[in-house]
């Protein structure tokens, strides 16, 4: 059995890890922690787990847990987890990040991050989690940087096309909409419930932080700088992304045209599921899923791509496992079907 850790065990991410971990037959989780007021089982912290994981949840202490795990997974703000991931990786542990801070170039980090990168070193040798673009680099990867939530939707929703040259890769636009699950669990007056209940607001337009991780990955598949126009939305539900990506053909295709080349890219991709044409998927589709569901309809010479997700399974917890699953040997789908 592989022994596995979460560091950030209380957070909404590191919660999700823990349920799909304990599905999971090839792995004991033998160590939590979290920013506590005292040490106490994990079950009395979080009910949901009473009956089904009663470890004890430790204050931090990063050495004594690299003793006892095989792998960990880093549910910590960003700008934390490279103060950490350096225990676990001189200890010979593998690592899966949940922050940004191992996916992005350190000068373009410290732009969006505000501090400067403090593991340099290790970020040269982390490998970006998204396995339908890079499933073999992740089977040799001991340092995971898992994307982020808005980036996992946007990419898989544009990749295809992208690959293909089937758009005009100066003008993409990407306007999505998330559950406030995507603002982690704290304490934030914008995120309490008479702030978000029966209200719709875009934020941080264009200039949000996962718009240069979104940027750097689609340059990657086009093999040039793109530079897309992203425009994130809080809405009043808890978890669940919908991106609406509207791309600009360069030759005439009919929309099963498009259909096709999707399911031809994502073939054998587990966790991608191209809709036939004249149906888009929703998020009520993909909560409490791995999924990614994704649904294309050409009007005149403009490609409309819907791109769903649960952004705390395939945006976060549930991408993370599916990495540790390549990483580690195991199917990639188990724990997560």
């Amino acid at each position: 059995m592989l022994k596995v850790g979460v560091v950030g065990a209380t957070g909404y991410a590191g919660e999700e890890v823990i349920n799909i971990l304990i599905r999971h037959k090839g792995v004991e989780i033998t160590e939590l922690s979290a920013i506590i007021d005292k040490e106490e089982p994990i079950s009395s912290l979080l009910p949901v787990f009473k009956g089904k994981l009663d470890i004890i949840c430790k204050k931090p202490d990063p050495e004594g847990m690299a003793k006892n795990v095989d792998l960990v997974f880093l549910g910590l703000p960003h700008t934390v987890s490279m103060k950490i991931a350096p225990v676990f990786l001189k200890a010979g542990k593998l690592v899966v990040d949940l922050s940004a801070d191992y996916r992005l170039d350190p000068k373009v980090y410290e732009k969006w991050y505000g501090v400067a990168h403090k593991d340099t070193i290790n970020l040269t040798q982390a490998v970006y989690g998204l396995p339908e673009l890079y499933r073999d680099s992740i089977k040799k990867a001991r340092l995971l940087a898992n994307p982020g939530c808005y980036p996992t939707s946007v990419i898989l929703g544009i990749a295809p096309a992208l690959f293909e040259k089937a758009i005009d890769r100066s003008s993409i636009i990407a306007d999505s909409k998330s559950g406030a699950t995507g603002a982690g669990r704290k304490a934030d007056i914008g995120l309490i419930f008479c702030e978000i209940n029966e209200n719709l607001k875009a934020y941080k337009v264009n200039e949000h932080q996962h718009k240069p991780e979104i940027n750097t990955i689609l340059s990657r598949v086009a093999g040039e700088d793109i530079n897309i126009v992203f425009t994130p939305h809080l809405i009043p539900m808890n978890r669940g992304i919908l991106s609406t990506i509207y791309l600009k053909l360069t030759r005439s295709m009919t929309t099963e045209a498009v259909v096709e080349l999707y399911k031809k890219f994502y073939h054998g991709k587990p966790f991608v599921r191209v809709y036939d044409a004249g149906k888009l998927p929703q998020v009520r589709d993909v909560v409490g899923t791995n999924f990614c569901d994704i649904g294309v309809k050409v009007s005149g010479s403009t490609l409309i791509v819907v791109s769903c997700i649960d952004n705390l399974t395939k945006g976060a917890a549930g991408q993370a496992v599916q990495n540790m699953n390549l990483m580690c040997g195991f199917d990639e789908t188990e724990g997560l079907m």
